[in-house]
């Protein structure tokens, strides 16, 4: 049966994305070569539950279910600031960008992998830690290599990066092209009190 990779996120502003793009020119200066693999950073967003594949049969009950979810939460802006690595900066595997959002969006997202765990997607492991990720470091780095990303990033002061007016959920394929992943909106549920989103791609 055919399957489509999938995601459910939320997405960013322009000024956002604008201010991502220049930390990340910044940490690629300064973190040269394969040590980490950056994210592009059009593709990036708050992802609020990662499904893997998924059949074409269980797309009707995700949107119903991400519809039903949306309306229990109205819109509402986040904070974009903050630049850190799980697990930590010296062991770092994940760099990211921080995020803070309400707990509305917070409970959302734990109904939404309460759900979709009774259909097969496996629960998250650890607690929802909101963040944008914007480089994964390769597990075959070095010491060296890795005292010189935490180095880096504790070098690296980031504030505010600006808001963003978050007014639906989306329901994303991923698709591998040559020239990287590409993002379609399969769906958009719009939050409480906000106006019907519209489908687009990302690339």
């Amino acid at each position: 049966m055919e399957a489509v990779r999938s995601f459910i996120a939320v997405n960013l502003s322009p000024e956002v994305h604008k201010n991502l793009d220049e930390i990340s020119s910044q940490l690629r200066q300064r973190l040269p070569g394969p040590v980490v693999r950056w994210v592009a950073v059009q593709n990036i967003h708050l992802t609020l539950k990662f499904l893997g594949d998924v059949s074409l049969s269980n797309l009707e009950v995700l949107k119903n279910l991400i519809r039903s979810q949306a309306n229990t939460c109205p819109a509402h802006t986040i904070q974009v600031g903050g630049l850190g690595a799980f697990p930590t900066a010296q062991r770092a595997r994940v760099i990211w960008v921080g995020v803070q959002i309400p707990q509305e969006l917070k409970d959302v997202q734990r109904r939404l992998d309460e759900e979709t765990a009774r259909l097969g997607y496996p629960a998250e492991e650890r607690g929802f830690s909101p963040h944008l990720t914007l480089g994964r470091v390769g597990r075959n780095c070095t010491p060296q290599e890795l005292r010189k990303v935490a180095e880096v990033l504790g070098s690296l002061q980031v504030g505010p990066l600006g808001e963003t007016l978050v007014d639906c959920i989306h329901l994303y394929r991923s698709d591998l092209r040559p020239g990287g992943s590409v993002y379609t909106s399969l769906f958009a549920a719009p939050l409480a009190g906000a106006r019907q989103a519209s489908n687009h791609s990302v690339r």
